[in-house]
């Protein structure tokens, strides 16, 4: 997003904070009532353009939202809605973006206030690990779903494979997910979700590849290494390729990093720290 989308989710992000701030908001419900704003607003074009149309007012269109779905969905829920169509978007498929989103994020606090934060965060990079390893996985949840029955065959797959196995927040997003992809790749949809999970705690997510499984030792020094490059503290997403050659590499965003465990990490630290 840019220009006037992205100062409008800014300010939806803030309202969300403030809103949940509130430890009675039910934020797992607010989670459900966005998202099925997101899959309304996807699904009907012409609603979203009117609800993004810079000829209406912002009230007429609060008020446009209010008749439509005020009786669907709960007070909170409402006025966040209401507060982003007021707001002024560059594309009508913006405002949708920001809905999803904040349903996603709602979801991640609901995992925040029960201590699952970090569970979730890691359940998610597990879940893409097993699909990129399963081609006959992946096929079956990124088929093109034609009707609502394969898209609840999709969504049964996955309460099999999750269910009981994974907490319920990240079952609800990777269902909300492979089913309602919007054009997304599965890949880039989780990425999205890691990163908002490391956003609700101000950290940098990085997707640490070792032949080995790295010591407690090993992780707490990459991780302070990282933290000095970075200002700020690393979530370390861990996986094991022994094709690595006894070394490690980092991945944040499209930033890598390649070191041996021991001998380099320091050195690509005080490289990268200039």
């Amino acid at each position: 997003m840019n220009g006037a989308s992205r100062e409008a989710l800014a300010s939806a992000r803030e309202r969300l904070d403030a809103l949940t701030d509130n430890t009675s908001v039910d934020a797992a419900k607010l989670a459900e009532e966005l998202a099925a704003v997101t899959t309304l607003l996807d699904r009907e074009v012409s609603l979203r353009r009117a609800l993004t149309d810079p000829a209406q007012s912002g009230e007429a269109k609060a008020d446009l939202v209010r008749r439509l779905v005020g009786g669907q969905l709960g007070g909170e829920s409402l006025d966040l809605v209401s507060g982003m169509v007021r707001s002024r978007w560059s594309r009508s498929r913006d405002l949708v973006d920001a809905i999803e989103e904040l349903a996603a994020s709602a979801d991640l606090i609901a995992a925040q206030r029960a201590g699952a934060l970090d569970d979730v965060e890691d359940e998610v990079f597990r879940f893409g690990r097993i699909v990129s390893s399963s081609a006959e996985l992946r096929a079956a949840l990124t088929a093109k779903a034609a009707h609502q029955g394969a898209r609840a065959a999709q969504a049964e797959l996955l309460r099999s494979l999750l269910g009981g196995r994974a907490h319920p927040v990240t079952e609800r997003l990777v269902i909300r997910l492979v089913t309602q992809p919007r054009g997304r790749s599965l890949e880039a949809g989780l990425e999205a979700l890691s990163k908002l999970a490391a956003d609700r705690r101000s950290r940098v997510v990085a997707v640490v590849t070792s032949a080995v499984p790295l010591s407690d030792q090993q992780k707490q020094r990459l991780g302070g290494a990282l933290a000095r490059i970075y200002g700020r503290a690393v979530h370390l997403n861990l996986d094991v390729d022994p094709s690595v050659l006894g070394g490690v590499t980092v991945r944040i965003g499209d930033e890598v990093i390649n070191g041996s465990i021991a001998d380099r990490l320091d050195e690509a630290a005080r490289r990268m720290a200039g």
